[in-house]
């Protein structure tokens, strides 16, 4: 991003990135509460302040992503039952949809054998492979192909297992669906809404400050 502080602290409105994140969560019925992996202590207690402190916990940030999810289910577990329902979800994605937070629980907990699931859209562009040289060398098959987003839902202890099992292995955990894949199983893709972008670059803070007025947010 080129910001100079990590990009979940950029402004969108009058609002951080991380506000409007959690904003989006607190509107799904079913969330009991958010662990926060964040090693920042002034921002966990002014986010105390807005959304509810008795339901806000923090956990300790990691060296990557993996890392960082596996200390908050590690947290999680102290507290919660093995087969307790958990959403990840990437602060940098402020503008995920509550129908589609709604869809994605509703889908998942319908199938009393279910493994969980993520959102995720299908993929409509043109897939290119490239060689050594950055040319093109072959057009890949789009029909079975999907970009995976945020929230992820899976029960926690098959997930903080399946993270466990990935990192010793040295397997390569893109998203917590690619550890819960190592194990074994298969996630359901829930198709949600292309607006639901995660904040990589400068120009999707525009971007996403469009999309958040358009949902009436902004």
């Amino acid at each position: 991003m080129h910001a100079g502080q990590p990009k979940q602290f950029l402004r969108l409105g009058d609002r951080t990135v991380l506000e409007h994140s959690l904003e989006a969560l607190w509107k799904l019925p079913a969330l009991a509460g958010v662990v926060l992996v964040n090693d920042d202590k002034e921002t966990l207690q002014s986010l105390a302040e807005r959304f509810a402190p008795a339901a806000l916990i923090a956990a300790p940030g990691g060296a990557q992503r993996c890392h960082s999810v596996l200390n908050g289910l590690e947290m999680l577990a102290q507290q919660q039952a093995p087969d307790t329902w958990v959403l990840v979800h990437d602060a940098a994605r402020p503008c995920v949809r509550a129908a589609d937070l709604e869809k994605l629980f509703a889908t998942v907990t319908a199938e009393a054998d279910s493994t969980g699931g993520l959102l995720a859209v299908p993929v409509c562009d043109t897939i290119k492979r490239a060689d050594a040289c950055g040319r093109a060398s072959a057009t890949i098959d789009r029909n079975a192909l999907w970009h995976a987003q945020t929230p992820q839902m899976f029960r926690l202890e098959p997930l903080r297992a399946a993270l466990q099992m990935a990192l010793a292995d040295g397997y390569e955990v893109t998203d917590e669906a690619s550890a819960m894949e190592h194990a074994g199983y298969r996630p359901l893709l829930v198709e949600g809404h292309a607006d639901n972008i995660k904040i990589t670059r400068p120009e999707d803070l525009a971007l996403a400050e469009w999309y958040l007025k358009q949902q009436g947010r902004l």
